[in-house]
């Protein structure tokens, strides 16, 4: 079967850097394929060459078959985009927003009114539909966003970071909401750099990395790359100023540092959970709370790259 998307040596260059480096990958139709990695990995890069906005300098994308660049307009049709940025007018109510995109994409009549209705209790907001847009939450707005990328029925939804800086009541809308089109057939292509929502949403996953894909495939499968491993999460009375008092210790495979709290991948914690806290303490830090993690996608991320997916460095 002819996948959802192909994306065959994609390469994207800004004014000398090179932001997406060749990477090639599909999507099956049904699938929830997840596009992870940190800030400044290439990540909505990818995505705008995927949505036509911007021309990649080298490779190809095909759409259902249809060549993006050769027959634009057909393979456009297939997709619906959810951009990270709120793309709707503030003073407009919601039910107004999603009416004028509607038209947009050539809706009109009975039709328009039914999808906008039907969008609006996907996204549980009809009761607030009649309200402008200025006075939604952020996460209300995005589940908007989101309604207003499903009005033509797309077989295709490209989300674009929909879950960044919103509530946690809104944070679980959206997941839920994104499973549910899932499960009615839709494709879905997902881009975050939270972890732990593209391991509850996706069936497949590709790592990004400074422009390369450096890891790609099936949640279990990416996950055996760290099962002999687990992260100790640390809570220190004070920033540790570098990882390289806990590098030396043994069993530790990896460090991340943030403020006062170290991420530590060690090989049987059971053992070597002790030997951690020791090194810690000997540099006269005291340590406040201790959390030990099964191995997650950011411990194989840590594992492969010496850095955490929220750290674009």
């Amino acid at each position: 079967m002819t996948p959802m998307v192909k994306v065959s040596g994609l390469t994207k260059r800004y004014k000398g850097l090179t932001a997406v480096d060749g990477i090639s990958f599909e999507i099956p139709r049904g699938a929830v394929f997840g596009l992870l990695g940190p800030n400044g990995a290439g990540k909505s890069t990818t995505v705008s060459m995927l949505s036509g906005l911007i021309r990649p300098d080298a490779g190809e994308i095909s759409i259902e078959g249809l060549d993006l660049w050769r027959r634009p307009l057909q393979a456009k049709a297939a997709m619906g985009i959810v951009p990270q940025e709120i793309a709707l007018y503030p003073s407009l109510t919601a039910r107004e927003n999603l009416k004028f995109w509607g038209r947009l994409y050539r809706l009109g009549g009975r039709e328009l009114s039914r999808r906008v209705e039907e969008v609006l209790d996907l996204v549980g907001l009809r009761e607030r539909a009649n309200e402008p847009l200025e006075k939604y939450s952020g996460g209300m707005k995005r589940r908007i966003n989101i309604a207003a990328g499903l009005l033509h029925n797309p077989r295709l939804l490209i989300l674009d970071e929909p879950t960044v800086g919103v509530d946690p009541q809104s944070r679980r809308a959206i997941l839920e909401t994104i499973k549910e089109l899932n499960r009615q057939g839709l494709t879905v292509l997902y881009t975050s750099h939270y972890m732990e929502e593209v391991e509850e949403l996706c069936s497949l996953v590709t790592i990004m990395d400074r422009g390369r894909i450096i890891a790609s495939g099936r949640v279990e499968e990416l996950l055996q790359l760290v099962m002999d491993t687990e992260v100790i999460n640390l809570e220190m009375a004070r920033p540790l100023e570098n990882g390289a008092l806990l590098e030396g210790v043994p069993g530790v495979k990896g460090v991340l540092v943030e403020e006062n709290r170290a991420r530590v991948m060690v090989e049987e914690s059971r053992k070597n959970l002790a030997p951690v806290i020791e090194a810690v303490t000997a540099g006269g830090i005291s340590v406040l709370s201790v959390v030990v993690e099964k191995p997650s996608l950011e411990a194989v991320f840590l594992h492969l790259t010496g850095r955490g997916l929220r750290d674009g460095g």
